[in-house]
């Protein structure tokens, strides 16, 4: 997952997840600093201060969680099917918190994750401050109360298995969630709980939607050939009769492979051929080469062989392998699904 991906992530699916599980915290001690302006930061700035002081110190907070998370990376590294599976989990857990948003069960309310009770005392109890640590104090105690979208990125600085790669991680994305968080935090103490049911509804259709893209991610991820692309494909070709026969991408008058190149760039990955066929059971050797690719796009999966290789930026590898018996289309896809290609076995 690049920096801008991570970024926008953020943005949507994390601003909107953790304003719903934290923003309570911010409105309270917001309000309380309205009460007792007593410094004369406070005086000149008015709610600006409480606010910044709680986004810097949250930012901070996940930064060095996510170096603790990279650090452990490179110990205890993920395998394909671990990682599938806490994809899987995700869904899940974004899912059931969309559903609890949407007041449809209560027990959907058990997908709201609990920090400790004596923790939640504490932190309650410091949002009473008159001082600009309240907030700040807060900020920082949010680590503790983790965010659907947020654990999904946790999962994800640890496979990076570089403590900077972590840090820079969760940096981003937290970053990404900042501003919304900002514009509704604020927005949330001047109109109250008038509008909490609409913000509601649409906080829960947005983490909806993540989850699906995410879902559809986890089942490539898996080998599944049953993703929302392969399934508008078999619709297509049951309306326009497709050749079924034909390998998709496969030029009919070109040759096999026996070697080809995986360039890893900004936007995903391109390959030398362009369209690489490979002979149905044949070894074959691919080059991977990343030209500043990444995020999740540095892990190059080939989840129907159970093959994965993690190329950091400007660096080079091999994976030779032997090409599946059967005819058809092998996709290979970075560690979390989103970035995707394919060579045609014929």
């Amino acid at each position: 997952m690049e920096i801008t991906s991570i970024f926008i992530t953020g943005l949507f699916a994390g601003g909107l997840t953790c304003l719903a599980v934290q923003g309570g915290l911010l409105a309270s001690s917001i309000a309380q600093q309205e009460e007792n302006k007593l410094e004369e930061e406070v005086k000149r700035f008015g709610h600006l201060l409480p606010i910044i002081s709680f986004l810097v110190t949250r930012l901070i907070a996940y930064t060095l969680l996510g170096f603790l998370l990279g650090s452990i990376g490179t110990v205890f590294q993920l395998s394909l099917s671990a990682r599938v599976f806490l994809q899987f989990v995700a869904v899940v857990f974004m899912i059931g918190t969309a559903l609890n948003l949407l007041q449809v069960h209560p027990i959907f309310r058990y997908f709201v994750i609990q920090p400790p009770k004596f923790l939640t005392r504490l932190v309650k109890n410091q949002s009473k401050s008159k001082a600009v640590f309240g907030p700040a104090f807060l900020g920082a105690m949010t680590v503790l109360i983790p965010c659907g979208a947020t654990q999904a990125m946790m999962a994800y600085a640890i496979s990076t298995g570089s403590s900077l790669a972590g840090a820079t991680t969760m940096f981003v994305f937290i970053l990404g969630t900042s501003p919304l968080f900002f514009i509704l935090g604020y927005a949330a103490r001047k109109l109250g709980t008038s509008l909490s049911g609409t913000f509601n509804k649409v906080a829960a259709s947005a983490i909806i939607l993540v989850a699906l893209y995410n879902f559809n991610g986890a089942l490539a991820l898996s080998g599944s050939n049953f993703t929302f692309e392969n399934i508008l494909t078999s619709i297509n070709c049951t309306i326009s009769f497709c050749d079924g026969g034909r390998v998709a991408g496969a030029a009919t008058n070109s040759g096999t492979v026996k070697e080809a190149t995986i360039f890893i760039t900004q936007n995903g990955y391109r390959t030398q051929p362009e369209i690489v066929n490979v002979k149905a059971g044949s070894k074959v050797k691919f080059n991977i080469v990343n030209q500043g690719g990444g995020g999740c796009t540095q892990s190059l999966t080939i989840p129907k062989m159970n093959l994965q290789r993690v190329v950091p930026i400007g660096q080079s590898d091999t994976l030779e392998f032997t090409a599946p018996t059967t005819p058809g289309p092998l996709a290979f896809m970075c560690s979390m699904g989103m970035f995707r290609g394919s060579i045609n076995v014929i």
